[in-house]
């Protein structure tokens, strides 16, 4: 049989077959993707085949292969630096949460995350969320953040999860298509699902007073069926997002504005550190440049991002 891995427990999954029926299925002994080091080898997303095993109180399955990926969203394994954890797979488009304050979402997190999925060829759309908790001064500072990846090619739209504000805008978006949404513990992701789709009521919790950091309330990735069509994948939330498996020669390429001035530079193999007549060094010094993600590119390059953890503030620990 045939079906879509609709929730990983790391043991367990829970596919959905092409008849519409869900089964829980296991790995039988071992089971690796060739090429990656990945704590999980089975990801929500995936396209599998298994076997009902008969025997005992229940039915179970058992997944005997994957099919070949389109893309996946990938991270470095929290507790496991060396691996790797596939959040989820055979996506149509990914939709990031940004919150300025409870938590707040730094820009290194943001290009981390879109820098992965430019890797992959995951478009991601930007969800502003909370613009009804934020004063004049707050809401200047989302116009700025959202002009910037704008103008970059990014769609960037402002939210307001709780109260429904612009959320018909992500619904369009979504129609047809396999979405997943990511961001900061307590960005609103539960509570942005739920008023996309009342019915599923995921479960939401409040932003700690003591650290205004998000509780975890999904621990899983789970993917849900949409009324209106389409799915969509909800994932924990991410406190840090190292990047994977790049080399220094192409991370310039996931950052489309320094892409388009790669030709410009003297040198082939210009990294966009210190080499001589630099287009992206020469277009930051006119400000035609963000230096905020010429700042998230240089720690990526650098490897910086490897010697310690980002917390939901973005400081080392």
């Amino acid at each position: 049989m045939r079906g879509t891995v609709y929730k990983s427990t790391g043991s367990w999954y829970t596919i959905k077959a092409a008849d519409g029926e869900f089964y829980e299925c296991r790995i039988k002994g071992k089971f690796r993707i060739k090429g990656i080091k990945s704590t999980n080898p089975i990801a929500v997303g995936d396209i599998v085949e298994f076997a009902i095993e008969e025997g005992g109180d229940e039915t179970v399955g058992i997944i005997s292969a994957i099919e070949e990926r389109r893309n996946y969203v990938i991270r470095k394994s929290v507790n496991l630096s060396k691996q790797t954890h596939i959040i989820a797979s055979n996506l149509d488009q990914v939709f990031l949460l940004v919150t300025l304050n409870n938590p707040k979402t730094y820009p290194i997190f943001i290009d981390r995350f879109l820098a992965t999925a430019e890797a992959y060829d995951i478009p991601v759309t930007l969800l502003f969320n909370k613009i009804d908790t934020y004063n004049l001064e707050e809401l200047a500072e989302v116009k700025y953040l959202a002009e910037l990846y704008r103008n970059i090619g990014y769609t960037c739209i402002g939210i307001s999860a709780k109260t429904g504000n612009n959320v018909d805008k992500v619904k369009e978006l979504m129609v047809d298509k396999i979405s997943m949404f990511a961001g900061n513990s307590g960005a609103g992701k539960s509570t942005l699902i739920n008023t996309i789709e009342p019915t599923l009521d995921i479960k939401t919790a409040r932003i700690s007073e003591q650290h205004l950091q998000g509780q975890h309330t999904t621990t899983f990735a789970e993917m849900y069926d949409l009324g209106f069509g389409g799915s969509i994948i909800d994932t924990p939330g991410i406190k840090g997002f190292g990047v994977v498996d790049m080399d220094k020669q192409e991370i310039g390429d996931y950052f489309p504005e320094f892409f388009t001035l790669k030709s410009e530079c003297k040198f082939n193999n210009c990294i966009h550190l210190d080499e001589p007549h630099c287009a992206v060094k020469e277009a930051l010094d006119q400000e035609k440049v963000s230096w905020s993600r010429y700042k998230s590119y240089v720690q990526i390059v650098t490897g910086e991002e490897e010697n310690y953890r980002t917390d939901l503030f973005g400081e080392k620990k």
